[in-house]
Parts: C-alpha cells; structure tokens; sequence
C-alpha cells in the first residue's frame, strides 16, 4: 500500500512539474542573444508546443514579448 502510494505521488509531482517545467525566458536563452531558438525552445515541452503561433514575426525566433504572449 506504501508503494502504491508513494508512486501516485511521485506521477502527480512529475505531471505537475512537467507542465511548468522551465518557463524563465533567461534561463531558456542560453546563448544569451535575447531570443530564443527551436532548440532552446525545446527545453520546455508546452512552450515548444506553441513555438509557431507564439513566433508572430515568423524569424524562427521567440523574442521576450512573443514568449510573454505564451
């Protein structure tokens, strides 16, 4: 019963985790150009979900503002 509880637990934290998963823009930008590419995108699942709708200048880029609209 121990097990089963700890392991719900541990799915709920890894579920709630991953929807916040690194969400910080500076964090993201690694290269630190102020931008963020697909690739630094890709670090955050649900951001990277929305990378094309959030890329409203179609540079293949997010800039702050676009990743503040996320």
């Amino acid at each position: 019963m121990k097990k089963a509880q700890s392991t719900l637990v541990l799915m709920a934290l890894a579920s709630s985790s991953a929807a916040f998963a690194v969400t910080d823009f500076d964090t993201l930008d690694k290269d630190g150009s102020g931008t963020l590419s697909p690739l630094e995108a890709s670090a955050d699942a649900e951001l990277m979900s929305q990378f094309t709708k959030l890329d409203t200048d179609k540079n293949n880029e997010l800039s702050k503002s676009e990743y503040d609209k996320a």
